[in-house]
C-alpha cells in the first residue's frame, strides 16, 4: 500500500513525500531559473529538471553524460536507452527532447518516488519512456530479450541516499550491462568519490576488465584528489563500431568549454590513473564513500553563484 504524502512539510511548503525507506523526498523550485526544480532526497540533491527546457542540464556530471549521449549517434537520431536509476528523469527527458522518438527504459527501485515525481514533474506526453520498478541489477537481468545487443546508451546512476550500493559496481554487474549494448553502444557511469579517488580508480579498473574501451571525465581539482565530487566514466565494447573513438574526438572540447571545465582521461593517461587499483567483484565490491553533508551545501551554493 502506497504511503500517504507527508503532510508535515517545512514552513516553505515545498511538496514532499516520505519514501518506503524512510527518506524524505522534496521538490524545491530553482531560485535562479524560472520553471526549474530540484529533487532532494534525504538532504541530497538528486536531480534538476526544467520542464520548459528539458534540454538544459544543470548538474555538472549530468551535463557530461549528456555530451556522451549527444555523440553516440547523429544529431537528432532516435536511440534506445536504458537508465538505471530514475530520480526525476532528467536524462530521459533530455533524450526525448534532443532525440524525439527514442525508446527508453528507466529502472527505479522506489515506486513511491516515481509516483511523486510523476505528480510534481510530469513526463512529456507521448514520450516512449517505460518505467520498471525494482532493484537495478535484478531488473537488468530480466529485461526483454529484444533489448540484448540493441541498446545504444546505458546510464548507471544508482544511489541509495548519497551512496552507490556495492552490488551495482562489480564485474558481474557490468557484464550484465555489456550484454545489452549494441556494437556502437556506450555506458555512462556516475561515480561519486573523494580524496584519493580510490573508489573511482577501482571503478575504472573494473570497467576496463569488462569493456575494451574506457575514458573518464572530471574537473581538474577532483583529479588532483582535492575534493569530493563526481567522476563520469564512459565505457564501450572494442571493435570497428566502438563509441569511444568518436567520443574522444569531440568530448575534450565540449567538457573544456562547460561552465565548470573538465578534463577527459583516456589511453595511457587512464592506465596511469588506474595504477594497479583493484577490480571489484561481487565478493570484494564496496559502496561508494559517504560524503560529508557540507559537500552538497557547497555544491548548491557554487551552482547558485553561477
Amino acid at each position: 500500500m502506497a504511503r500517504e504524502r507527508d503532510r508535515r512539510r517545512a514552513p516553505t511548503e515545498h511538496p514532499s513525500t516520505r519514501l518506503a525507506n524512510g527518506m524524505l523526498a522534496t521538490v524545491e523550485p530553482d531560485r535562479f531559473r524560472d520553471g526549474a526544480s530540484v529533487l532532494i532526497v534525504d538532504g541530497t540533491p538528486q536531480s534538476h529538471v526544467d520542464l520548459d527546457d528539458p534540454g538544459y542540464l544543470a548538474f555538472e556530471y549530468v551535463r557530461r553524460i549528456g555530451h556522451g549521449i549527444d555523440l553516440v549517434a547523429e544529431e537528432g537520431e532516435p536511440i534506445t536507452a536504458v537508465h538505471l536509476g530514475g530520480g526525476a528523469f532528467t536524462l530521459p527527458r533530455y533524450v526525448e527532447a534532443t532525440r524525439p522518438g527514442s525508446r527508453q527504459q528507466v529502472v527505479e527501485i522506489d515506486g513511491e518516488l516515481v509516483a511523486f515525481v510523476r505528480e510534481q514533474l510530469p513526463l512529456p506526453r507521448g514520450a516512449s519512456i517505460r518505467v520498471r520498478h525494482g532493484d537495478a541489477r535484478e531488473v537488468l537481468a530480466k529485461l526483454p530479450p529484444g533489448l540484448h545487443g540493441a541498446v545504444d546508451v546505458v546510464v548507471v546512476d544508482v544511489f541509495s541516499g548519497a551512496r552507490t550500493p556495492a552490488h551495482v559496481t562489480s564485474v558481474e554487474f557490468y557484464e550484465l550491462v555489456a550484454g545489452l549494448l549494441s556494437p556502437r553502444g556506450l555506458v555512462a557511469v556516475n561515480v561519486a568519490d573523494g580524496a584519493g579517488l580510490a573508489f573511482a580508480r577501482s571503478q575504472a579498473a573494473t570497467l576496463r576488465q569488462v569493456f575494451g574501451e574506457v575514458a573518464i571525465v572530471a574537473d581538474p581539482q577532483m583529479l588532483k584528489a582535492r575534493r569530493f565530487g563526481n567522476v563520469v566514466a564512459f565505457a564501450a565494447p572494442s571493435g570497428p563500431s566502438s563509441a569511444l573513438p568518436r567520443l574522444l574526438d569531440r568530448l575534450p572540447r565540449l567538457v573544456a568549454s562547460d561552465p565548470v571545465p573538465a578534463k577527459v582521461v583516456a589511453g595511457a593517461e587512464l592506465v596511469q590513473f588506474v595504477a594497479g587499483a583493484p577490480v571489484a567483484t561481487d565478493a570484494t565490491a564496496v559502496p561508494s564513500p559517504t560524503p560529508a553533508r557540507t559537500v552538497f551545501a557547497v555544491s548548491r551554493r557554487e551552482s547558485d553563484e553561477r
